[in-house]
């Protein structure tokens, strides 16, 4: 929990018990988690923390800049707790999110910019799926 609340200081937020049990969830490595199974999973652990919660939580740790929103469709976002420049693998049969890791790609863009613009950012998500 110190290195949690470490992390949310060094951010400028405030530690709250549920902030905290929720960070506790995201950042315990690099992962890719729905809304819904943070959600739960700070449920089992905790118990006593609302959707809205973990919701506006979520979007302040976006806001600050400790996870990246990835949405892989219209319906389906993951909060990545790796925030470095990468681009993603996702599964469409299995629903699994991964990280690609490819400098090249990342290079492509930088090259490719108009003049006097700089990069900011790349969210590139692959699709690929096991069947037809």
């Amino acid at each position: 929990m110190d290195s949690v609340r470490q992390l949310l200081d060094s951010a400028g937020i405030y530690a709250t018990p549920q902030r905290l049990a929720i960070g506790e969830v995201l950042f315990v490595g690099p992962q890719h988690l729905t809304a819904d199974e943070i959600y739960d999973r700070v449920r089992s652990r905790n118990g006593g923390v609302s959707r809205a919660t973990v919701y506006n939580t979520l979007n302040l740790f976006t806001e600050k800049g400790l996870l990246r929103e990835i949405f892989v469709d219209a319906a389906c976002a993951f909060y990545d707790t790796n925030t470095r420049p990468h681009y993603h693998l996702y599964n469409v049969d299995t629903g699994e999110l991964q990280d690609m890791e490819d400098d090249h790609i990342l290079e492509h863009f930088a090259r490719s910019l108009p003049a006097g613009t700089r990069l900011k950012g790349v969210d590139v998500v692959v699709r690929v799926g096991n069947h037809g």
